[in-house]
């Protein structure tokens, strides 16, 4: 049976609960098609999530993941009572930086490697489970679907050479976007992998100061440092006074800004942060995952890049990667290079999935300027739309103009807001006939009311940093884009 058409054939109806996006055993998303299932999903509720045929690899268990997580959990019965849970990873360095994590966070719980079809999954009891989850989910170094199927028999391994070729060509790829020698990239499990590099770098000079993030942050690049690291304090002020008595008072490692912020869409002034910092002697690491390095250009304020690759790099929606550039313009450059060369990265991108992703990517610098155009036509139709209250785009960011390359767009994401609120919000979402869960940056539309998903238990939160918690945010696909507004028109009119 050949995969389901997501361009023709979206996932949007209640029927389609469940279902991957995309049609693939390694989808990294998922079809939460009306606002109830949302709700439901969010609330544990298990009719929701019992039809889940899969799940974003770092909220839970990819079904093939959770099988060899099983398989572990039973080798280890005798020593673990019922409540206890597995967590499989590439290999033992990553599962003991796991089980360190635990021990450090919950002294009176007991954990133990079980090794299991060549991979290493860290046991843990009730008590150090929250602690286990916590580590997973927010570091991105778990084993990948592709590894569990290969583990389990379910695929062949592939040539190690190939793999091999697979990541330099990837390398190859990202050194001419980025405008700078291989020696600078380093590829990763996931883009929380490639943060967690990042911060290993800096916490090496540093270890015992937190973080500052500037601007509302994606949920997992704040709660890395706050949970694996020494900490991390938010500020959503990036006014340049402002940032420098935070900076004089807190003295962090170093300075984390997204390019730009997720759903709103709003970028810092990256120059005068950045001066601000490294003043301080404090390097400056940015996400350029949503504006993407073929728009905007960081490396000339900022000491290190990092960036999920599974999302506009690949395109495809079914493989997990990332990837961290050093900067050559960091006065931290040579020291951070000698690091990384010192101290191995805890877990490499897995062959199988470095192939994925050098197939996927190939076509990248024809796609993303194809996104990057359909997203500022439907931004632009939306603001002209009378039911829209409100749109967000970088477009309308003069920070983010300030970072583009010449010829440059915008990336793929747009957010808005409805004039009836959480009630037309509602209305709308279940009538858009495009695909509809979390991620981003693949070739279909991908809807989603991203605070919902990102901030269920901090919604007042949310609210309070001025965003919204009915807020549509929208990763435009590559859809004919006349095709695509009828069904947003066509929404809107609910």
């Amino acid at each position: 049976m050949s995969a389901r058409d997501l361009w023709r054939d979206p996932c949007w109806q209640a029927s389609d609960l469940g279902h991957p996006l995309p049609d693939s055993p390694h989808a990294v998303s998922v079809a939460l098609p009306t606002w109830r299932d949302v709700i439901a999903y969010e609330e544990n509720d298990p009719n929701c999530r019992n039809a889940l045929r899969t799940v974003y690899p770092r909220f839970g268990l990819h079904p093939l993941v959770a099988a060899l997580a099983k398989e572990a959990l039973q080798q280890a019965n005798a020593a673990f009572p019922q409540g206890s849970s597995s967590w499989p990873y590439p290999n033992r360095a990553a599962a003991t930086a796991a089980q360190t994590h635990c021990s450090r966070q919950q002294a009176n719980g007991t954990t133990h490697l079980e090794t299991i079809h060549g991979l290493t999954c860290l046991v843990a009891d009730a008590i150090s489970t929250p602690a286990a989850k916590a580590y997973w989910q927010h570091t991105g170094l778990g084993a990948s679907s592709r590894l569990a199927a290969v583990a389990l028999g379910h695929d062949s391994a592939p040539d190690p050479e190939a793999g091999a070729s697979a990541r330099f060509n990837v390398v190859q790829r990202l050194a001419e976007i980025y405008g700078c020698q291989h020696e600078a990239i380093s590829l990763h499990p996931s883009g929380m992998a490639a943060l967690h590099r990042a911060l290993e770098l800096v916490f090496d000079a540093k270890p015992t100061r937190p973080v500052l993030q500037i601007g509302f942050p994606y949920v997992d690049v704040l709660k890395l440092p706050q949970v694996v690291f020494a900490g991390a304090e938010l500020t959503l002020d990036d006014r340049a006074a402002s940032v420098q008595s935070t900076l004089d008072a807190l003295q962090p490692a170093a300075v984390v800004v997204e390019l730009p912020s997720n759903p709103m869409l709003r970028c810092v002034d990256l120059a005068v942060i950045s001066e601000l910092a490294h003043q301080r002697n404090i390097p400056v690491i940015a996400d350029d995952t949503i504006g993407s390095g073929l728009n905007v250009d960081a490396l000339p304020h900022v000491d290190m890049v990092f960036s999920s690759l599974t999302k506009s790099f690949a395109g495809r929606g079914d493989v997990l990667a990332g990837s961290l550039v050093i900067s050559p313009h960091s006065p931290w450059h040579a020291q951070l290079t000698e690091t990384a060369r010192q101290r191995q990265p805890l877990a490499p991108l897995a062959d199988l999935d470095a192939m994925v992703l050098e197939q996927g990517s190939r076509d990248v610098g024809d796609r993303i300027p194809r996104l990057n155009a359909n997203t500022l036509l439907l931004a632009k139709r939306l603001r002209q739309h009378p039911a829209v209250a409100r749109v967000f785009h970088p477009g309308d960011c003069e920070n983010f103009r300030q970072l583009q390359r010449p010829g440059g767009g915008h990336g793929c994401l747009l957010s808005f807001e409805l004039k009836g609120g959480s009630e037309q919000a509602q209305r709308v979402y279940d009538a858009l006939a495009v695909c509809k869960g979390p991620s981003l940056g693949t070739a279909f539309t991908l809807v989603c009311p991203y605070v919902l998903l990102a901030h269920y238990e901090e919604l007042a939160w949310a609210e309070r940093c001025g965003v919204p918690s009915h807020l549509l945010r929208v990763s435009v696909g590559l859809e004919d884009p006349e095709e695509l507004w009828q069904r947003f028109e066509q929404a809107l009119r609910a």
